[in-house]
């Protein structure tokens, strides 16, 4: 039985071993995108400890029979579900291969108590067809193995969050079907950043690369608690062709003295600066058509900004997963009936200056 498994050994074949989001994980570092490294605590374990623990028959027996528009019997069942999960013990067996995992991880990295993302990872999560994504927890700057055990067992308990209760029961998703896998992953210390979708999402543009970015972790910009940087890139000559710089007053960092992930005040001379370098933008365009070319597909795509590393050495994927909203509708063309020569001269007479 494989309780957990290294980044580098999955792909996308792995997604019923562990999950959507950490078979996207193993699948981008096999095409040469920089990720950082980790491991997943597979599927398996997860089963494992619903089944030694004598709680896999009970967790079903409250679920059954649920109107998803019923909140309160969501909410309560929700409770007891999840009470179950975070009030058993893991087995020793789990709980040794996950501190091992950690422990090579401290290695590889050269530190003692590596700060990770403790990351949810359901096997219906990040699908082309389905909406999971966000519904169950990730928990941030996570150091020792005793803190990563404990998280990996409140991620196997939010697979039962209300809102994931009632969505699978509205689009016939049975509970017992989808399992959970848990991402542990080195955190990017991150200087600036955020999200990035290979299209533009206001008019589904296939020709461009929209990236959105703030100071700090990417949680403010994916939670929408900052209003980002924007920037969009066309794709054919990689140019940034609109650029948006807003005023972001709070940016998410670790706290040392709280040993937590806050959101503090960005400091007034950084409020309305730029977050992002001209060729950060365009390494970052690069990335996203390197992923949407393997993927044969556009992505929503999650990037970040090491601090403590130069460029490009710093710029990390920490997500990706397919486009939902576009790549759903029937395609149409985004040019209208203009040529492919007449595209080509509207950009040659951009670059043409007139003078008398």
């Amino acid at each position: 039985m494989s309780y957990v498994i290294n980044f580098q050994d999955v792909d996308k074949n792995s997604l019923p071993l562990v999950g959507g989001k950490n078979a996207s994980l193993g699948e981008m570092i096999r095409a040469g995108i920089r990720v950082p490294p980790g491991f997943a605590v597979t599927t398996e374990s997860y089963l494992a400890f619903i089944t030694e623990t004598g709680i896999k028959d009970r967790i079903y027996v409250v679920l059954t029979g649920l109107n998803p528009d019923d909140v309160q019997s969501i909410n309560d069942a929700s409770e007891q579900v999840q009470n179950l999960i975070t009030g058993a013990s893991m087995s020793q067996d789990i709980k040794t291969a996950v501190e091992k995992s950690y422990s090579e991880l401290c290695d590889q990295c050269s530190v003692a108590s590596l700060p990770v993302a403790v990351r949810s990872s359901a096997t219906a999560e990040d699908l082309p067809s389905a909406s999971f994504a966000g519904q169950q927890d990730t928990y941030l700057w996570i150091q020792g193995a005793a803190q990563v055990i404990e998280r990996v067992q409140r991620c196997w308990a939010s697979l039962f969050t209300p809102r994931a209760i009632s969505y699978r029961i509205k689009n016939n998703f049975p509970h017992e079907k989808v399992l959970i896998s848990v991402g542990v992953q080195k955190m990017v210390n991150a200087r600036a950043a955020g999200v990035m979708f290979t299209l533009n999402p206001t008019d589904g543009d296939l020709s461009k690369v929209l990236i959105e970015g703030s100071w700090g972790l990417g949680e403010t910009v994916v939670s929408g608690s900052v209003n980002p940087d924007k920037f969009i890139v066309d794709k054919v000559v990689m140019e940034t062709t609109e650029r948006t710089i807003s005023t972001k007053h709070i940016e998410c960092v670790y706290d040392p003295d709280k040993e937590e992930v806050v959101n503090a005040d960005v400091d007034a001379d950084m409020r309305c600066a730029c977050c992002l370098e001209d060729r950060e933008v365009k390494e970052l365009a690069n990335l996203g058509k390197h992923i949407e070319n393997h993927y044969g597909r556009p992505m929503d795509i999650e990037w970040a900004i090491d601090k403590d590393l130069s460029f490009p050495e710093n710029m990390f994927i920490v997500q990706a997963r397919p486009e939902t909203v576009w790549s759903q509708r029937k395609p149409k063309s985004v040019i209208g009936a203009k040529s492919g020569y007449q595209l080509l001269m509207e950009q040659a007479m951009k670059r043409i200056k007139l003078t008398e």
